[in-house]
C-alpha cells in the first residue's frame, strides 16, 4: 500500500476528486493548506501599501491506494490538476506498513 499526498490549486479538487474516483480510489482526506514552492509567492497592494504574500492558499489531498493502483491514481491527480502554470502543485508517494479498519478490526488493503 502507498499513500499519496498531493498538494494542488484549490479550485482543481472537484476534477481531482473525479478522476480519482474513475480510477477507482474511493477514500480520501482533504486539508486547507498554505504553503509556497518556486513561484515564492507575491505581492499585493492594500489600501496604498504593497506586501508580501509569502503563503499561497493550497489544498492537500491525502488517500492510501493498493500498490496496483498507484499508477493511475498518479496519473488521475496529474492530469486533472495541471494547469501548466507554476505552482500546480506536488505529489508525494510514501510506503504505508499498516492499515486498520476501526469499526471492523479488518487489516491492510481490506481496511483501505
Amino acid at each position: 500500500m502507498k499513500k499519496i499526498e498531493a498538494i494542488i490549486k484549490p479550485f482543481k479538487l472537484e476534477e481531482v476528486k473525479d478522476a480519482l474516483a474513475e480510477v477507482g480510489v474511493v477514500g480520501m482526506s482533504v486539508s486547507e493548506v498554505k504553503g509556497f514552492g518556486r513561484q515564492k509567492g507575491h505581492t499585493e497592494i492594500y489600501r496604498g501599501s504593497e506586501y508580501t504574500v509569502d503563503f499561497l492558499p493550497k489544498v492537500k489531498i491525502e488517500t492510501v491506494v493498493a500498490d496496483g493502483t498507484v499508477d493511475d491514481a498518479i496519473a488521475a491527480i496529474t492530469k486533472a490538476a495541471a494547469t501548466g502554470k507554476i505552482g500546480d502543485g506536488k505529489i508525494f508517494v510514501q510506503p504505508i506498513e499498516q492499515a486498520i479498519r476501526i469499526r471492523t478490526g479488518e487489516s491492510g488493503e481490506e481496511a483501505v
